[in-house]
């Protein structure tokens, strides 16, 4: 029989990740990637719109989850506090899933078609933030205060990313929670 079809976000995700790595992103196309998951290009399309958001695997489901984990903290925890810890608990994966983040990661940061696309990710995620910014300080979540709050967390974050890359032996959580306390502490924050 061979081997059975991927059909979820995961499996597909991590089997494209293999051939990335194996092949190059730009060498890979989407009928390698149907022909290894056993699967139809109309099935393959149901799951990602395009190659490109492969490795993000189910992204709005993530983004889901970190809305929800903003809102479930306490209201009264302050503002920096609260997106700190959302941003660690979207950045938790099981141990098994972690030398597939360092391999996404990789590949997010550092192939040029997959950082243009990832603008597109970024702006949802930081969305995601500004609209939580804005509602706890009142304000319109286009507005100056929640994007800049927005703009400086996804630095941060993207700051980490490069250190974890950078270093086998970090703790990508670790690594967040001292970049959001630095800069809190550069800032005065307590």
């Amino acid at each position: 029989m061979g081997r059975a079809p991927a059909t979820t976000h995961s499996e597909l995700s991590h089997l494209a990740l293999q051939l990335f790595l194996e092949r190059g992103f730009d060498e890979t196309t989407v009928d390698d990637i149907v022909r290894a998951a056993g699967i139809g290009r109309r099935t393959f399309f149901r799951y990602f719109a395009s190659k490109n958001d492969l490795p993000w695997g189910d992204f709005e489901t993530l983004l889901t989850a970190m809305r929800g984990h903003l809102h479930s903290l306490p209201p009264e925890m302050p503002l920096m506090d609260v997106i700190r810890l959302a941003v660690i608990e979207f950045n938790r994966f099981p141990d098994a899933e972690m030398p597939y983040h360092r391999e996404r990661m990789w590949l997010l940061l550092n192939v040029p078609s997959l950082v243009a696309h990832s603008t597109l990710r970024y702006a949802a995620w930081r969305q995601v933030i500004a609209a939580y910014a804005a509602e706890r300080l009142g304000d319109d979540s286009g507005s100056l205060e929640p994007q800049s709050i927005a703009w400086a967390c996804l630095g941060l974050c993207l700051a980490a990313y490069e250190q974890w890359l950078a270093h086998e032996e970090a703790d990508l959580l670790k690594l967040l929670d001292e970049a959001f306390r630095r800069l809190g502490a550069a800032f005065g924050s307590p």
